[in-house]
């Protein structure tokens, strides 16, 4: 419960006005990269979490520190579905949108489905807030908005009025806009205030006057939803029936730093992170930091190298070792994860895909890094990649990787991206029973006068992880190719193309370990829909839609990337077309159409954001069209 005396749950009243009925709702919250949206998205998102919605969000930042306030280029926005039903994505055309200055307004409008509610600070419609965004004339005046439910609020002034009696400077008051927007909207969607209250509290209460601030901007907005004639309804959602559980909102990179952290107690193991912060991988490092009672030591290196050799160092000495990134950091890394490669030590590289490249979009989405992880590094140096294709699956596909990290002793590449790491949906917790144990087992000193053969192999052709200052088990440690069996340097051509043939079977040998393929839709047929990452919502939801349609369509979808699961090409073989939509210009068709031998086609798209439902609706329609014209 709140301990102020401002509290939000103290005296609101059930709203009087008629509430209609609605399956979900698509929201886009847009405003300067100070004005709160970030803030404004998670609560709505968590708030309707908590009433037992699926829900699904979309953060958008700024590519730029600190832009121009009011410049397009400084737009900061978040994206939220909530619904009644299963969802996979936050949502294609936005029934409202919420922009508190016209360049927000401006560079979101083409997303806001015609006759949808589109709510502004009217305020901020001035003079120089127009010439900031570029505009010649004012949309709230100029009729350009007519096919839109316009509701104008002055924010800005209703929001210093709720906080006059607390004196603050005009500057403070101010920033309390997002909870103003942020109690209309509660009130607009029927969302319970009382975890925001709760927020107010633990995130101010060691200053009562901007608590108190906030609780009355948040308050104010939603009486003015109730009291103003302008609107004359909201809007209900009911819960979703989702599987039973107990849930919670868990953003991507989140759910990567506890999925290792799950990992490394699930294996007895201490778990060292070194990394370097980048967008968008930082928020691992800084989760996996607030977890130092659970033996987690993280270490933010001086550069990406450090990074990986600090990580390669743990993973010598026995810890669970990882290292996170994003492309740009991957390439500073590629000769160390060389070396992991020849050490044939368990490694995570967990790599957050954005936009590039060099340093290219920071803050936007993309899928352009796979054949980087497959092939950017020198000489025979495969490794296994996994994909996570959800924020919630992230936490899954981190135990999994370091599973087959430990069981074929070697580096993985974890793939996430920007789209799935700052997006968040509800995350079932699991039963702990239910987490698979991971037995690892070091070498003890030997019980006879034999040599300790460091690069012997067992049955998946992995080494032994021989812990540093076990009696017996000295070894040579580094770079230079390795005797097959001593681990002493070897010059040998004959021994060198064996342990390149060697390290390259025992990755094949995962495919082995990759469970069947799962195909949602028909077993054959027309087209199949191959998506790998974080296209698998958009990519699930638009196959449905089809099917209901009565196409004939399939949709299949890769957490492995390298292998590739053993059964894949028997499936791709029982369609007439395979589709691959991917944001990048087709790494992953490449791969399909040289492993396989078959002419997939690919559907690209790189502007920094992931697929829309409707585009890939489309698309499976002319791919379908084209089948039937060739036949």
């Amino acid at each position: 419960m709140s301990t102020t005396s401002d509290s939000v749950t103290e005296g609101l009243p059930v709203s009087k006005k008629k509430a209609i009925q609605l399956e979900g709702v698509t929201i886009r919250l847009v405003g300067d990269s100070g004005d709160g949206m970030q803030l404004l998205g998670t609560q709505l998102a968590n708030t309707s979490a908590l009433l037992g919605n699926d829900v699904a969000t979309f953060p958008d930042y700024p590519a730029e520190i600190r832009a121009p306030r009011g410049t397009r280029g400084g737009v900061s926005g978040f994206q939220v579905q909530f619904s009644s039903h299963d969802i996979y994505t936050p949502g294609d055309e936005l029934d409202a949108l919420v922009a508190m200055n016209p360049a927000a307004l401006i560079t979101n409008l083409q997303d806001l489905r015609a006759g949808g509610t589109l709510i502004v600070n009217e305020d901020s419609f001035n003079d120089k807030e127009l010439r900031l965004a570029h505009l010649d004339s004012n949309p709230l005046t100029d009729g350009s908005l007519e096919k839109y439910h316009l509701f104008k609020v002055p924010m800005t002034r209703l929001t210093r009025d709720a906080v006059k009696e607390l004196e603050l400077n005009i500057k403070l008051a101010d920033r309390c806009r997002n909870f103003f927007a942020m109690g209309l909207v509660f009130w607009m969607f029927n969302r319970d205030v009382a975890p925001t209250d709760r927020f107010i509290d633990a995130k101010f209460g060691n200053k009562p006057d901007i608590a108190k601030a906030n609780s009355r901007a948040l308050r104010s907005g939603w009486y003015y939803g109730e009291t103003t004639e302008a609107f004359v309804s909201s809007f209900k959602v009911d819960p979703a029936e989702l599987p039973p559980g107990t849930y919670r909102s868990m953003m991507g990179n989140q759910a990567t730093a506890w999925g290792l952290l799950a990992a490394a107690e699930l294996s007895d193991k201490t778990l060292f992170l070194g990394s370097y912060p980048i967008t968008p991988a930082s928020d691992i490092l800084h989760e996996l930091s607030k977890f130092k009672n659970f033996k987690v030591h993280t270490f933010q290196a001086e550069d990406e190298i450090a990074a990986v050799c600090s990580a390669i160092g743990a993973a010598f000495g026995g810890a669970m070792a990882v290292t996170t990134t994003s492309g740009p950091g991957l390439a500073l890394k590629s000769e160390g994860m060389g070396l992991a490669v020849m050490l044939e030590l368990p490694l995570i590289v967990v790599n957050v895909q954005r936009g590039g490249p060099s340093t290219g979009m920071p803050t936007k989405t993309e899928q352009a890094d796979l054949m980087q992880v497959m092939f950017g590094r020198n000489g025979e140096s495969p490794m296994p990649v996994l994909a996570a294709k959800s924020p919630a699956d992230c936490f899954d596909v981190a135990i999994e990787a370091w599973r087959i990290a430990v069981r074929f002793m070697t580096p993985v590449v974890l793939l996430s991206d920007g789209y799935i790491a700052n997006g968040s949906e509800p995350w079932r917790i699991p039963e702990i029973d239910q987490l698979p144990r991971m037995k690892i087992e070091h070498p003890g000193p030997p019980n006879d006068d034999r040599v300790f053969k460091p690069y012997a192999r067992d049955e998946h052709l992995s080494r032994p992880w021989a812990l540093p200052g076990t009696p017996g088990l000295m070894h040579r440690i580094g770079g230079l190719e390795k005797d097959f069996e001593t681990g002493n340097v070897s010059y040998d051509p004959a021994n060198h193309e064996r342990m390149i043939r060697t390290r390259a079977q025992k990755i094949a040998n995962v495919a082995k370990e990759i469970p069947p393929q799962e195909v949602d839709g028909p077993d054959s047929g027309e087209l199949l829909v191959l998506s790998w990452g974080g296209t698998y919502g958009a990519c699930t939801t638009a196959t449905k839609l089809c099917r209901a349609d009565g196409l004939s369509v399939a949709h299949c979808h890769l957490r492995y990337l390298n292998p590739l699961p053993a059964d894949l090409g028997d499936i791709l073989a029982r369609y007439k077309r395979v589709l691959i939509p991917e944001l990048n210009l087709g790494q992953l068709q490449m791969l399909i159409r040289a492993t396989y031998l078959i002419d997939a086609v690919g559907f690209h798209k790189l502007i920094g954001k992931p697929f829309t439902v409707g585009e890939l609706v489309d698309t499976i329609h002319r791919e379908l069209e084209a089948i039937r014209e060739k036949s």
